[in-house]
């Protein structure tokens, strides 16, 4: 069975350190902890768990961190978490039948990123990730901010996820961080100018978001999946500023990279519901729900799109056209992902109580 180094930066992270390390510490052979400057108690929660604590300055730099975090590793392979990141216990499982089996010959192994959950339970984005390398492959983190680990060799896609449950958000840190490149003249990889569009965008400056995704998409080497949500998040940006013509036409200019997203399909549905027209909008929401999710996509997932989002809407779509049967099915089906939905219940107990069927 190959030993595992579990390798983790830090700064502040009293809140969710503890939680993180309890969901994993009995699956690894080593915690090694960088701590880039905590002034909580975090340092004292890490070593509750292991003696292998590091400090190391925060350089300014993301990949920088990782890399000299992955440098205190001694076991074959290193798994790398955030601190409010946690296996729940179904991947507890999958990960110690990974680790009882894994063929010694696999230099990386790529797993399922669950990175936001909504109330109920329901993944809202999901995404893969290297999370498990060999160590003596000496993998490279690369990237200021929004960095990612560039393996080779054999790798493995595990079925195996990584939950993310943030407490806090370190508002405009990493838009900081781009901020600063671009004002010093840094060179700007192709996926940089993606992620600090996202940053952008996320932060309200639509304007300028635009502008870094035309950037990135002017780039013929860009990431199929990356170019695909470049339009999608450009057009986001054009709804934002109210300009309905160039919205529409970036969710169409996805259509130019890649196979059409459930993502771009319900963003269209809605534009043709914002504008009253029922039947093509749900043209568009059906085919959402008749495009499932990739399981090896490694891009950016949203479920809500392939599920409950299209029926909701569908509901909408038919209860204005005068399907009121149609309009309850759909609502129905929306319901097995939010059951206690105000908008689902409402709309059970009205058109239920017109069909005959309220309780």
């Amino acid at each position: 069975m190959p030993t595992v180094s579990l390798c983790i930066i830090v700064k502040n992270e009293e809140e969710t350190l503890g939680r993180c390390l309890e969901s994993v510490h009995d699956l690894v052979d080593e915690i090694n902890i960088v701590d880039t400057g905590s002034t909580d108690r975090t340092v004292e929660i890490a070593r509750q768990y292991t003696d292998r604590v590091f400090h190391y300055e925060w350089p300014d730099s993301f990949a920088e961190a990782l890399n000299v975090s992955f440098s205190k590793a001694t076991q074959e392979y290193i798994l790398y978490l955030d601190a409010d990141d946690v296996l729940l216990p179904k991947d507890r499982e999958a990960f110690r039948r990974l680790k009882e089996t894994l063929d010694p010959g696999i230099d990386a192994v790529s797993m399922y990123y669950d990175y936001g959950t909504d109330e109920y339970g329901n993944v809202s984005l999901r995404y893969r990730y290297y999370r498990l390398v060999k160590r003596s492959r000496n993998f490279r983190w690369v990237g200021d901010c929004h960095q990612h680990l560039p393996v080779s060799g054999r790798t493995l896609q595990a079925d195996i996820a990584v939950t993310h449950r943030r407490i806090k958000h370190a508002a405009g840190r990493t838009l900081g961080i781009y901020r600063k490149k671009w004002e010093r003249g840094d060179a700007f990889a192709v996926r940089d100018y993606f992620y600090y569009g996202n940053e952008l965008r996320e932060g309200g400056y639509c304007e300028e978001a635009i502008g870094m995704y035309a950037k990135h998409l002017a780039h013929p080497e860009g990431w199929v999946d990356d170019r695909i949500f470049a339009c999608i998040y450009t057009a986001d940006c054009y709804r934002s500023l109210n300009d309905r013509e160039n919205e529409l036409v970036f969710l169409f200019k996805s259509f130019e990279h890649g196979k059409p997203r459930a993502e771009a399909l319900c963003r269209i549905g809605d534009w043709f519901a914002r504008k009253n027209d029922q039947r093509t909008a749900v043209y568009w929401y059906e085919s959402a729900l008749r495009t499932p999710p990739d399981p090896d996509q490694w891009s950016f997932s949203y479920p809500a799109y392939h599920t409950w989002y299209p029926r909701l809407q569908l509901c909408v779509c038919h209860y204005k056209l005068g399907d009121l049967k149609t309009a309850y099915e759909h609502n129905e089906e929306a319901a097995r992902y939010r059951p206690d939905d105000p908008h689902v219940k409402h709309n059970r107990e009205w058109l239920g109580a017109r069909l005959g069927l309220s309780s």
